[in-house]
C-alpha cells in the first residue's frame, strides 16, 4: 500500500470492536493513515453504520472511493446475533437496562421457528426511537434521551432469510440476511412481540456486506495494533 493508492481509493474491511461507534473507527483509521503516510488530509468514510453494541464487518473507504459509499451501503447484509426473550429495553439492545418483563412459559421451539416466517420477505418496520434518523431536524436518539417518544413512519425493508441457529431460552441465536435500512434491534423487539412476549438484542455481529466477508478483514499492522492498543482507552 502506498500514498497514491490510499488517495486514489481503497476499501478496508474492518472487524469493528465492541463498544466502538462507526465514527470512532473512521477517526482512528484516518489518524493512522495520516501518520503512516505523512498525509495532512485524506477522505475517509464508512459504508453502513454499526451500533456500538454490535461487532463485525465495517467497510472503510478512502480517497476517491468514498464516492461509492452509497453503492456499498445498498448491498445486502448478513448478521448473526442473540435475542433474549421475556424482557425489553428502551434501546432494544444492551445499551440500556431492562425495563419490562413478559411471560415466556407458553413459548415452544415450534412456535419460535414458525414466528420467523412472518418476517421473511418485504415487510414494514418501525425504526427504534434510539436511532440516528432525523425527524424535523432532530435525531430520534436525541429526543429519546430527554424522554420524548414520537410517532415514527414505517419503512419497507426486505428480509431474505431469517434462520434460528440455537434455542436455549431465554436466549435465541439467529442469522439474518436483509436489505439496506433493516434495524436488527427492531427485528428483535418485533420478534418478541410475535411470540406474545418481549425481546431485545444481547449480541449482534455483521458478517457480510454483499460479497465482502468479515473473515477477510484486513490484518495490516497499523489497523490491528491500533485497535488492540487503544480499545480500553476508547
Amino acid at each position: 500500500m502506498n500514498t497514491e493508492k490510499i488517495q486514489e481509493g481503497h476499501v478496508f474491511l474492518i472487524d469493528k470492536p465492541l463498544d466502538w461507534t462507526s465514527f470512532d473507527v473512521v477517526n482512528k483509521i484516518r489518524w493512522n493513515i495520516r501518520k503512516a503516510y505523512n498525509l495532512k488530509k485524506i477522505k475517509v468514510g464508512h459504508a453502513g453504520t454499526l451500533d456500538p453494541k454490535a461487532t463485525g464487518l465495517l467497510l472503510i473507504c478512502t480517497g476517491k472511493l468514498t464516492k461509492q459509499i452509497d453503492e456499498y451501503q445498498a448491498q445486502e447484509k448478513t448478521y448473526t446475533g442473540t435475542i433474549k426473550i421475556g424482557v425489553t429495553t428502551p434501546t432494544y439492545d444492551m445499551e440500556s437496562e431492562e425495563n419490562e418483563t413478559f411471560p415466556t412459559e407458553h413459548i415452544t421451539e415450534e412456535m419460535i421457528h414458525e414466528a420467523t416466517k412472518q418476517f421473511v420477505g418485504e415487510i414494514e418496520q418501525f425504526p427504534p426511537m434510539h436511532s440516528a434518523i432525523k425527524v424535523d431536524g432532530k435525531r430520534l436518539y436525541e429526543l429519546a434521551r430527554v424522554g420524548k417518544e414520537i410517532e415514527r413512519k414505517a419503512r419497507t425493508i426486505t428480509i431474505h432469510n431469517f434462520k434460528i441457529t440455537k434455542i436455549d431460552l431465554p436466549f435465541i441465536d439467529f442469522e439474518v440476511n436483509c436489505s439496506k435500512g433493516t434495524y436488527i434491534r427492531s427485528l428483535a423487539f418485533d420478534f418478541g412481540k410475535a411470540l406474545n412476549s418481549g425481546g431485545y438484542l444481547t449480541a449482534l455481529r455483521r458478517t457480510k456486506i454483499g460479497d465482502f466477508d468479515v473473515i477477510n478483514s484486513d490484518n495490516s499492522s497499523f489497523e490491528r495494533s491500533y485497535f488492540e492498543e487503544n480499545q480500553e482507552n476508547n
